[in-house]
This record gives structure tokens, sequence and C-alpha cells, in this order.
């Protein structure tokens, strides 16, 4: 059904995300919130990305073969709400993908009008663990006995206020998925140049580019220090298969942002990775509430 997690009982208010909130499975389990699965078309299947080998996805990306993805199916959005009726919501926050990256939240509102509670479809115009942070804080909002009304603000005010940083080895594959948006103004520029991208108004936008790999990771480093300025925030590092390398970015962030609340390092969506590449990683700064 392309669903993970289930609903807790005796909490009124249901928060489901999708997977490219990138949220670590023990996170969403603790808090309750279901995750519905976007698609992969690779080596001849399709399945939910959860269910594809991270190993195989990246070979098949560097070898060029075709790798696709899609919105989940209305039905599993129909399947996780019904869940959550049956365990005892009376309400469902739904929080998703911004639509100019995938018809997620088209698929959603399709299943929405066949739920008996009110459901809240929303499109939180980011991506990642933005998306996530911003579902952690709907989740614990609504266990916490928070209405419908509250649990929306709460969530609204998290993914407005996060920001997404990117570096990306090549924009060959934004390009290829018709996700590249703004950032197309650094097509064409020579290999060495590496460029670091946001999500702005919902797509995928250039912020700088650098030249080399180990001066991109620096500057990336940079611009997540500089974001977080003197704020309280929460902070994720994501890539396809974390490393040493992505363990320094945390190493150097833990030691250079003063008012550091959590830091964590998850795996990317896969659904993202087929988009951004497999060389990619993102830093999310979330201030807390």
């Amino acid at each position: 059904m392309g669903v993970r997690s289930r609903y807790p009982a005796d909490v009124p208010v249901a928060v489901i995300t999708d997977s490219t909130a990138c949220l670590p499975g023990q996170l969403a389990a603790q808090w309750g919130i279901s995750v519905v699965q976007l698609q992969i078309q690779a080596n001849g299947r399709t399945d939910d990305e959860s269910r594809f080998d991270r190993a195989e996805l990246v070979e098949a990306l560097r070898a060029n073969r075709p790798v696709t993805t899609s919105p989940p199916d209305p039905g599993a959005f129909f399947w996780a709400y019904q869940d959550a009726v049956s365990a005892g919501a009376d309400a469902v926050v739904s929080l998703h993908i911004s639509r100019r990256l995938s018809a997620t939240t088209d698929a959603a509102r399709q299943a929405a009008q066949q739920v008996r509670v009110p459901v809240h479809v929303i499109d939180s115009a980011t991506t990642g663990m933005s998306l996530g942070f911003a579902a952690l804080s709907a989740a614990r909002a609504a266990a916490a006995g928070a209405g419908p009304a509250r649990v929306l603000e709460v969530a609204d005010r998290r993914y407005r206020a996060s920001r997404e940083l990117m570096y990306v080895d090549t924009l060959e594959y934004l390009r290829r998925g018709g996700r590249i948006g703004a950032a197309s103004a650094l097509l064409g520029s020579a290999l060495a140049i590496k460029p670091l991208l946001t999500v702005r108004d919902g797509e995928v936008a250039p912020l700088t580019k650098v030249s080399g790999a180990r001066r991109a990771l620096a500057r990336l480093t940079d611009l997540a220090v500089e974001e977080a300025g003197e704020d309280v925030v929460d902070v994720a590092v994501a890539s396809v298969t974390p490393s040493a390398r992505e363990m320094m970015l945390v190493e150097q962030l833990r030691r250079r942002i003063p008012r550091l609340n959590d830091i964590m390092l998850v795996n990317a969506s896969t659904g993202i990775t087929v988009h951004a590449g497999p060389g990619a990683i993102g830093i999310t700064v979330a201030p807390v509430p």
C-alpha cells in the first residue's frame, strides 16, 4: 500500500507525510507518523522507494539507465487515512512535498474526498527534512492534545522557517527529471564548478556555484552556519549513502552552530536522489519554535 508506520490510538489528529520527508523510521514510529511512499521505476520494475536497494539505484543512475519517480497512488493515501480513522482520529493533517516538484498533493486530495473525517492536505512548498521537521512538530503537538487548527499552525510555522541547502555534483539529473526550476541558470558551467542550491517558492533555485567539490562543501557548511545565526535550530544532514564526508559535516556544524538543539544524519529519500544525483548532500536548518 505504500505506507510505513501506524497511527497511534487515542490521539485525535493524525499526521501523515510522504517519503521525501527523509524521516528516520524510528522517529516516524515514535511519533506515530504514517509515511506514504513515492514510487520509483527502475530496472524493469515499479515499487515503493523504500523497497529499492540504494546501491542498485546509484548504479543505475551512474550507468544512465532510465530511473524515474511518480507520486503515490491515491489508494495508498486512502488506506493511510482509513487506518488513522480506525485508530480513532477525528481529523488528519497530511503534509507533503511541493506541488511544483511532485503531484503528490494531488493524489492526497483525491483520496481525502473519500474519507469521512476532515483531511487537511498541505503543500509545504518544500521537501527533505524541512518537511520532516514540520511533520515531527505537528505530531508532537497532536500528541499533546492540540486540535487540527493548532497542529496546522505548528506545521506551517516550521516548514516556512526551515531552509534547504543542497550540494549536487552535477545539474544533469535535475535537468533530466524536469525538476531543475530556476537552477537552469547554472547549466553550462564547467565540470569543476559545483552548484549549491535551495528550494524557493516550491522549486529548486540556485544559491551560488563554487569551484571544486571540497570548496563547495566548505561553502555549504558556511551557508548553514549563517542560516542558523543565533537561533535555536535543529539540523539534518542528508545523503544517499552517509560516509565519513557527511560525518565530518555533522561534526563541523556541531562545533560551529552556537545554539544547536539537535543534529542528525539521515538517509536522503531515494526519490529525491533520482533527481539530485548520487553525490548530492542536503543540509536542513530548522529554527525551533
